[in-house]
């Protein structure tokens, strides 16, 4: 799924990015973020889902948060005891997955 210059945008608000557009980390990295984690959603057994609807908007939620987080983690060390993924990220991969049919159209 290739990353329009409208779905950059929404994903670049999401990762409060907006002001950093232009910088070249930004522009390297964003896209290669957004097709990792449509890869990591296809992998996980969840296809695109048809535009406009309630679905798509928990995809890209979960596009999103994958981004955001592939962009916040991408230091070599992480500090702290614990490293829990976020719940709802989980509920909503999981119902995505549950819901998808069996010609992943939905």
């Amino acid at each position: 799924m290739a990353l329009t210059e409208e779905r950059r945008a929404s994903l670049l608000a999401y990762c409060k990015l907006t002001e950093l557009a232009d910088d070249p980390e930004v522009e390297a990295l964003i896209p290669a973020l957004y097709d990792a984690a449509v890869g990591y959603m296809e992998g996980a057994g969840v296809n695109v889902p048809k535009s406009g609807t309630t679905r798509a908007a928990q995809y890209d939620l979960c596009v999103n948060y994958l981004t955001l987080n592939g962009w916040e983690q991408r230091d070599i060390t992480i500090t702290g005891t614990a490293v829990v993924e976020n719940p709802a990220f989980r509920r909503l991969i999981n119902q995505l997955k549950l819901t998808e049919t069996a010609a992943g159209t939905s």
